[in-house]
């Protein structure tokens, strides 16, 4: 068992790396700064949210880039809606592949459009994966302290 300063410690240096490594930028921080005391479950109400959102836009970015005459500009309006919402919690490097797939969808490019959607789909789990690392470590820091 890890007494509360070490586990403190690790969600500390656990955060810092996802800043470094690029998966999240300020617009975390200010995400978090919106939860208080009224609404303790606020940022992960939000990012479960997104993932949601997320799930569903994939889906239909799959369908629509499986059709024989693809409308870009409604794949383009699905890119744009995942980069805001990307954008909204600070998740950076899911924001910065749909800046790359708005590129492709610009010049119309089928093939790479397919194959920034695969990337997409990988950024998006990885970062899933990071928050429900972080949400735990925090879960288990506030435990602690009531204990």
């Amino acid at each position: 068992m890890y007494d509360l300063s070490q586990l403190e410690r690790q969600l500390a240096e656990f955060t810092s790396s996802l800043f470094d490594e690029g998966f999240l930028d300020d617009q975390f921080n200010q995400l978090k700064q919106l939860q208080d005391e009224s609404n303790p479950e606020f940022v992960v109400e939000v990012v479960n949210l997104f993932f949601e959102d997320a799930e569903r836009l994939l889906n239909e970015l799959a369908k629509t880039l499986a059709q024989d005459n693809i409308d870009f500009k409604r794949v383009d309006a699905h890119v744009h809606q995942l980069k805001g919402s990307s954008s909204s919690i600070g998740a950076q490097r899911v924001q910065k592949v749909c800046i790359a797939f708005r590129n492709y969808c610009e010049e119309q490019n089928v093939e790479g459009c397919l194959k920034i959607l695969q990337e997409i789909k990988q950024e998006c789990s990885l970062v899933k994966s990071k928050f429900e690392t972080l949400f735990k470590m925090e879960q288990q820091v506030a435990c602690r302290r009531l204990s």
